[in-house]
């Protein structure tokens, strides 16, 4: 099978330590190729990868012919302005979450989707992990019963101000870089869209960026309840609760190349935990997955797992959080 030649925007940590090692175990995925602005950094990275070619810009990345499609990991605000840019050189792309700081800015990337006749999708890797699939087919067979409830957690511990994670004016803080997890694993859970939602920001007096977030969203089918923080012990979970039985990911984001996942169900007869029942997943790499999920897509149908219009969507919720914040009332996405 001929493999997707993948190129790579950039030497972000993410991409070199976990996304192309990864996509380079893939059957249907080969990194062909690295830029960065600087080619001594380009070429540092391909050789410790073993990656064919290395750029010394974006530019002349988006410009050669070998490469079929685009690996976007660049801190938050240069997500949208060189995805267009990769699109509009006929590449397909995949971009790290979140895809974009606005449902507005989101949106231009629809366009230039529909304008140039790419692909583009965000990287939700739990979109397309075993796991989360096992939870969502589990819970649409009925075997919690109705879903009423959904809660959420994750956090870690980060001071460093050099950190993008940490300056506010290129899109840093909680919300933009984990709550985004809660917020679009519920809605592929219930569904459907929030129909309005209450948030919670404690921001840091240094960085201005949300340290720690909470939120309330409102479905049709039930309530998602989250906590997300940059400041907090290293921590995250998700909890399924039905009338009949509870669902809970031990590790739903960052879930272990190499080792199993599981998934622990419950139908509350003992309440010391005597009757939780254990599913061990097969052993999997997220990101191997993600990137074949995408390049099967190029390849063969043009069906993304996660559609343009879902990222959206899910920026529309974010920005009703922050606004509800400053508002202290239910806002609505």
């Amino acid at each position: 099978m001929k493999k997707v030649r993948w190129g790579v925007i950039g030497v972000a940590k993410i991409a070199t330590e976990k996304v192309i090692p990864a996509m380079q175990q893939g059957e249907r995925s080969e990194i062909t190729g690295i830029a960065s602005r600087s080619l001594d950094r380009a070429k540092a990275a391909a050789d410790r990868l073993g990656i064919e070619k290395a750029y010394g810009s974006y530019e002349d990345l988006l410009a050669d012919p070998d490469i079929d499609a685009i690996y976007n990991p660049l801190p938050n605000h240069e997500h949208v302005p060189w995805s267009i840019k990769a699109a509009e050189a006929g590449k397909h792309v995949l971009c790290e979450k979140p895809i974009a700081l606005t449902s507005e800015e989101a949106q231009t990337l629809v366009d230039a989707r529909d304008r140039t006749g790419v692909l583009i999708t965000e990287a939700f890797m739990v979109r397309t992990h075993p796991q989360w699939l096992e939870v969502k087919n589990r819970i649409k067979s009925g075997e919690i019963g109705e879903i009423k409830a959904i809660q959420g957690f994750f956090s870690y511990f980060n001071r460093n101000g050099e950190d993008i994670r940490n300056q506010a004016e290129i899109g840093g803080g909680a919300l933009y870089d984990i709550g985004c997890y809660p917020i679009t694993t519920s809605r592929f859970i219930f569904n459907e869209e929030p129909t309005r939602v209450v948030g919670l920001i404690d921001r840091d007096p240094e960085f201005k960026t949300d340290r720690l977030s909470s939120g309330l969203l409102d479905f049709p089918s039930g309530h998602l309840t989250f906590t997300c923080s940059t400041q907090m012990v290293p921590y995250q979970r998700m909890m399924f609760f039905g009338t009949k039985k509870r669902l809970e990911i031990q590790i739903p984001f960052n879930a272990p190349p190499d080792a199993p996942c599981r998934i622990f169900s419950d139908d509350g007869s003992e309440l010391d935990g005597g009757s939780v029942e254990t599913t061990e997943m097969p052993i999997c790499d997220q990101y191997t997955v993600q990137g074949d999920r995408f390049s099967q897509a190029i390849q063969e149908n043009g069906q993304v797992a996660t559609p343009l219009e879902d990222a959206v969507s899910n920026m529309k919720v974010l920005e009703a959080l922050f606004r509800s914040a400053e508002s202290n009332v239910w806002e609505s996405p």
